[in-house]
């Protein structure tokens, strides 16, 4: 695909990815009645590696140990950010599951500013408080506990955070499709590997399980990680972390819809700080500063 068209398409590819996940909570909630972590995993990845595979056919000649490498790094880190994810998810909603996994766009700069030693500017970080006040309204208790799902959930946003300049650092010359089928194969054969030895396989597959697993694996694993890998790879980590938290609000949206959590006033101002949060990051209020008048003849 023309390199000048992708980077037009990288923030937008991005977005299309939230929706899409976004959906992929309550859904995932719902699997996860009938089908365990590890197998489902499995099933997600080793499946959406053999699709990405058979049609970018042509990203194979280029093949070399460095992308065996940094493959499996990314597969690594995603396979965590994952496992942590989905077993927190058994133990909290899907609304505090979307916008508790979001913390990873307050670590992203930061650990970026480790790795690359590129310092975060204050818009970044004003944009993090922003978020994590949005997090913090939407998903602690009155008391700030956090049970064992939401503590999951946080920690898995420490990987999506690796991930995310992991996937930054080595697309750089890279043929992201081939990078993006080997990150799925490694995350895939962990977890069957796992799966396999703690004997974690699901008794029977209900008729309704087969249809999310496809939509899982299809839509959200092989399409939307597949977008934002593309987005990533021509977007500043900092604000591509920003526009991947825009995965909370619209997965809080589809679980008010589908999975009947109700919002309240909390929630809302939430969401407002979020939003806020992202436009900050992203467009750094340039468009409310007054442009300069043109000289009078």
């Amino acid at each position: 695909m023309n390199d000048r068209l992708l980077r037009k398409l990288a923030k937008p590819l991005i977005i299309l990815a939230t929706i899409i996940w976004g959906t992929s909570f309550v859904i995932m909630k719902n699997t996860l009645d009938s089908v365990p972590v590890l197998p489902l995993l499995a099933f997600r990845f080793l499946t959406a590696a053999a699709i990405l595979a058979a049609v970018f056919y042509k990203s194979w000649k280029g093949l070399d140990r460095r992308y065996f490498l940094y493959g499996g790094v990314m597969g690594l880190l995603l396979l965590i950010a994952y496992v942590t994810q989905t077993y927190g998810l058994a133990g909290t909603t899907p609304g505090k599951n979307a916008f508790l996994t979001a913390s990873y766009c307050i670590i992203v700069p930061f650990l970026n500013w480790i790795v690359s030693k590129k310092r975060p500017d204050r818009y970044n970080v004003f944009a993090a408080i922003l978020c994590l006040c949005g997090i913090g309204l939407v998903s602690l208790n009155t008391d700030l506990t956090v049970n064992r799902g939401d503590a999951l959930t946080l920690l898995c946003g420490f990987f999506y955070a690796a991930h995310i300049i992991a996937v930054n650092r080595f697309a750089k010359d890279r043929d992201i499709f081939l990078l993006t089928v080997l990150q799925f194969a490694t995350a895939g054969a962990i977890s069957l590997l796992l799966a396999i030895i703690t004997r974690s396989w699901p008794s029977q597959l209900p008729r309704g399980a087969v249809a999310e697993l496809i939509y899982l694996t299809v839509a959200c694993t092989a399409g939307a990680l597949l977008f934002q890998n593309i987005g990533q790879k021509y977007t500043e980590p900092s604000a591509a972390s920003v526009l991947l938290s825009l995965e909370a609000p619209f997965g809080v949206f589809f679980s008010i819809l589908f999975y009947n959590e109700r919002p309240n006033a909390r929630m809302l101002l939430g969401f407002a700080l979020i939003f806020l949060a992202v436009l900050w990051s992203e467009t750094k209020f340039e468009f409310l500063k007054e442009k300069p008048s043109g000289k009078t003849k």
